[in-house]
């Protein structure tokens, strides 16, 4: 079945993690995020909290991924830097 998010009336949770980090005094925090086919795992504050999901996309595959950032907080955030990698295939039997 097709479970993209343009399908109509699909469930659509929000996940969220929660890290006590006082970003006044820090002045930054990092998340970094693993996608690997239908598992997206992200580590906020260096692995301080964990947020794992499993995804089915039929779009954004290949040049069609994208990452969107967004901020539901009170206070503004700069992205300072942003790094993405593609992975290479496995190799199976030495092939």
């Amino acid at each position: 079945s097709n479970r993209s998010s343009l399908r109509a009336g699909l469930y659509k949770p929000t996940f969220a993690g929660f890290v006590d980090v006082d970003i006044a005094k820090t002045g930054k925090i990092s998340l970094r995020s693993l996608i690997d086919n239908s598992v997206v795992e992200s580590f906020g504050a260096k692995g301080k909290t964990c947020i794992t999901s499993r995804v089915y996309p039929s779009l954004a595959i290949g040049e069609d991924a994208h990452l969107f950032i967004f901020n539901n907080g009170s206070t503004d955030v700069k992205v300072s830097e942003l790094n993405a990698w593609e992975m290479k295939k496995p190799l199976m039997n030495g092939a």
